[in-house]
């Protein structure tokens, strides 16, 4: 799972992200090494760009009640995108940008759109883009606009039709380059949608196939916080994933799953849960989901706005989430490997190759609030490619690492030195706290407002791992040498 996080919404229009230039905003993104930036989301269907030929005023968003989602059309300035860019190369951002899909469509009935996109302001966008040299990683058409789509939808016929058009104008403008992935659709999977999908634009077209969840509901549902700490509610996205993944084998293997945009909880997430410690469980625990079946990258929404941003959205202060991210990003490599785990379902275990340094990573979440756990990893391993349910025995990302998880009783003679280990927690105990500790340390700033360091504990290796209630371990050895990695 090659592991990419977030993106900035509204493309940098919002008055949320206005200040390009706050030093700690290149900071935060400068910390992962690389980010990836998805510029889109829900007017990016409503944007246009401010073209030679575009015929009309650059105007801004507008409140306005016949509008899709209450706003007007919209739209960006090549100013502001020379800005945008001044920031994604001073701070080695990878780019996806999110290009309107509904140019040129007509409302033919509530909700649904019809007719051949419109492709003239979004080409001219792509020339300039391409004569300033700003690097685009990848080109996404639309969002929300699959199936029965969220405020508007399109059909799969028409929208695979489109998506070759956009491809032959990514073959032409990047002929003698890299060429962007294109990336498509950028909604909620509708099975027969996405298959009609793959099979209408042909091979090599949609090389992503994004997805966007939101699986606790609304931001304003109470039970929200109840959500993140029941298993089984955690588990049951695990059937999109498994769906989409044969979707993709099945019409599409020239593409991969990608998650294009979660959040937890929609409309702006969840006031008093998604910008605390709380949080991060479930954020966590998908992400350990996503890779097992397949998933090439997962991006967090937001990075600034709503509730589940993962800065302030004044102060651009990282929230518990950033943390969570950056271990994640730093610490769990792309081979994904399976783990034989007995014990509560309270206990969450995903095991990684290990990214910086080798040997293994493993991820230990305790959703429990009053058990810890105490956990053991032996060495009786069975290398060879993993059969599991959610592993695909040809796929390139999953090896078949056999783990054993097991309680405290059995006794550990792995025989390695020390391994690492980050325990994370919530500040004086309480789970909606916007502070997160590390080892007991508290994760802030440091006084020239610089991403703080994260260092682990060392603890002998042959030791059970203790896991304590309410919180998250990430879990490194080193030496441990694993063929499948």
């Amino acid at each position: 799972m090659n592991l990419d996080f977030t993106q900035i919404t509204k493309f940098g229009l919002s008055p949320n992200f206005q200040d390009l230039t706050n030093p700690l905003l290149a900071k935060v993104i400068q910390a992962f090494s690389p980010l990836r930036i998805r510029v889109g989301g829900s007017l990016q269907d409503q944007v246009v760009y401010e073209t030679p030929n575009l015929g009309s005023p650059c105007r801004p968003f507008t409140k306005a009640s016949s509008g899709l989602f209450g706003f007007s059309k919209g739209c960006i300035t090549m100013e502001r995108w020379d800005a945008m860019n001044d920031l994604f190369l001073n701070t080695g951002a990878v780019i996806t940008f999110g290009l309107n899909a509904l140019r040129g469509r007509k409302q033919i009935r509530k909700g649904v759109w019809g007719g051949a996109w419109n492709s003239s302001n979004a080409q001219e966008f792509m020339e300039y883009t391409v004569s300033m040299n700003y690097p685009i990683d990848s080109w996404e058409f639309g969002n929300e606009l699959s199936g029965s789509g969220i405020g508007a939808s399109v059909g799969a016929e028409q929208y695979g039709k489109d998506l070759v058009e956009l491809q032959k104008i990514v073959d032409q403008l990047y002929e003698n380059s890299s060429k962007p992935l294109v990336l498509a659709p950028g909604g909620f999977y509708d099975k027969q949608w996405f298959a009609k999908l793959l099979d209408v634009s042909g091979p090599n077209v949609v090389r992503g196939m994004t997805h966007h969840i939101y699986n606790l509901g609304a931001g304003n549902d109470p039970h929200v916080a109840n959500r993140i700490l029941d298993p089984q509610h955690l588990s049951r996205v695990s059937d999109t994933f498994r769906d989409l993944q044969l979707t993709v084998q099945r019409h599409g293997p020239w593409s991969a799953p990608w998650v294009g945009e979660a959040g937890g909880a929609y409309n702006s997430g969840s006031r008093t849960v998604s910008n605390t410690f709380l949080d991060s469980f479930w954020y966590l625990d998908q992400l350990g989901q996503s890779a097992k079946y397949d998933t090439k990258v997962y991006c967090r929404q937001t990075l600034i706005g709503g509730n589940y941003g993962l800065l302030d959205t004044d102060t651009y202060v990282p929230n518990p989430d950033y943390y969570s991210a950056l271990l994640w990003h730093r610490l769990m490599g792309n081979g994904v490997l399976s783990i034989d785990f007995g014990g509560t379902s309270y206990l969450r275990a995903y095991a990684h190759c290990g990214k910086q340094k080798g040997g293994i990573a493993l991820l230990l979440i305790n959703l429990s609030q009053n058990m810890g756990s105490m956990v053991t990893v032996r060495n009786d391993l069975n290398v060879g490619l993993a059969q599991g349910q959610g592993i695909t025995r040809d796929s390139s990302f999953v090896h078949g690492l056999k783990r054993t998880v097991s309680w405290v009783g059995s006794k550990a003679s792995d025989g390695l030195e020390k391994r690492e280990e980050y325990h994370l927690t919530a500040q004086d105990g309480n789970r909606f706290a916007r502070t997160m500790l590390l080892n007991g340390v508290p994760l802030e700033l440091t006084e020239d407002g610089d991403i703080p360091p994260m260092y682990p504990v060392q603890v002998s290796a042959s030791s059970p791992i203790y896991v304590a209630p309410l919180s998250i371990a990430f879990v490194v050895f080193p030496d441990f040498e694993a063929d499948a990695c």
